[in-house]
């Protein structure tokens, strides 16, 4: 019995022959299929966050603090796309939640220099010998040293969840490509660094989930011992894979550059760097006030031009990439204008923005400074949704 198989002949909606048919059925799809889903420039995110790490170490005030990490944390809510990378948000929360755990013991263990007169508990005090005057195990415990803690706990947690929230929104890959070409190979040096935590998270995930689809404890001691060695096979094939694929991209090929171009590129990199230390140090001093910023900003302009002059020696070319439009503009300046506003707040008005613990007294909640930190949920309407 022969099966009749459907005929080859050409419909009317392909043109005739196959290669005809092929190229109309290409033509005829939108162009907007093939074009790419807008992104933002992931320098932005990092000025943004930046940014906003500038605002926290301004104050001490745990309600400007607290609007600090619900404004991230809604900007990364709201941002953040389904990578491995965007995982890592929530262990920055708990890392910070342990920097703070970790401030308060040491505070009430080992004492505070802030003196107080409201006294929580006496602990046991441990005789120290005379060379270690200054350090006390255990005595009182009061209200103004645990407060005292806190707050410069929580501002430290800032920091943390602030510099989290950019590993969460900015790719590490796509933010390598935005590297200058002379800091190419520590560009890649610090992407390895930043994506091993987030892709071992993933891995511990993946793996207590497997171990509860199967019956197997994954908690406790016991789970930790048997989930760990897996992770680690884990992270040394990926180091393994990595280190081949760049082997075979010519990972640190130079271009052949004249001598005098090298020793202009080390002496202007050399040179920036130290006019840089010279006008920060400058600006830090009252003394060096007035030359402060002219070294500062002659500093910067050595150092950039060295690392356009070193860019010659890497040969490597970028495919597709990130444009700074007007979006990643108002991402990168809604970071900045926290950062000035509450620096300006901290010279005018340091009462509010660090709220004293002798006496103690309640913080309050300065006005404009806090209309200052709402400038930091604007990525949220500016930056468009990233690629899954």
């Amino acid at each position: 019995m022969r099966s009749r198989l459907p005929s080859r002949e050409p419909s009317r909606c392909s043109g005739g022959r196959d290669g005809g048919g092929a190229s109309q059925g290409r033509e005829s799809v939108p162009a907007s299929r093939h074009q790419r889903r807008p992104t933002l420039h992931p320098g932005a995110w990092w000025l943004w966050s930046l940014g906003l790490a500038t605002a926290a170490s301004r104050t001490t005030n745990p309600l400007v603090l607290a609007l600090l990490v619900a404004a991230s944390a809604y900007v990364v809510a709201t941002c953040r796309s389904r990578t491995p990378w965007s995982r890592s948000y929530s262990a920055f929360f708990k890392l910070a939640f342990a920097v703070l755990l970790i401030r308060l013991v040491f505070a009430v263990a080992l004492g505070s220099p802030v003196p107080g007169t409201h006294v929580i508990v006496t602990l046991p005090e441990v005789p120290l010998p005379h060379w270690a005057q200054g350090i006390r195990l255990g005595g009182r415990v009061t209200a103004e040293s645990v407060v005292f803690a806190l707050y410069d706990g929580l501002q430290l947690a800032t920091l943390l969840i602030c510099v989290g929230a950019a590993n969460a929104l900015a790719s590490p890959a796509r933010l390598l490509k935005s590297l200058p070409g002379a800091l190419y190979e520590i560009g890649v040096a610090v992407v390895v660094a930043l994506t091993f935590a987030p892709n071992l998270i993933a891995d511990v995930q993946r793996l207590r989930a497997a171990r509860r689809l199967r019956g197997r404890p994954d908690r406790g001691v016991r789970g930790l011992l048997q989930v760990g060695l897996p992770v680690l096979e884990g992270a040394l094939e990926r180091s393994v894979a990595l280190a081949a694929a760049m082997d075979a991209r010519g990972y640190g090929r130079s271009a052949d550059v004249p001598a005098r171009v090298r020793r202009t590129t080390t002496a202007l990199t050399l040179g920036g760097l130290l006019g840089v230390c010279a006008g920060t140090y400058g600006l830090l001093t009252a003394e060096g006030g007035t030359y402060g910023l002219p070294v500062l900003l002659a500093g910067v302009g050595a150092a950039l031009a060295g690392l356009r002059l070193g860019g010659r020696r890497t040969l490597r070319t970028r495919y597709r990439p990130d444009p700074w439009g007007p979006r990643a503009w108002l991402v990168a300046a809604s970071g900045g204008a926290v950062a000035a506003l509450l620096t300006l707040a901290s010279a005018t008005d340091s009462a509010a923005l660090h709220p004293g613990v002798v006496p103690l007294t309640a913080p309050v909640l300065p006005l404009w400074p806090a209309a200052a930190v709402l400038l930091a949920l604007l990525p949220a309407l500016a930056a468009p949704k990233e690629p899954s």
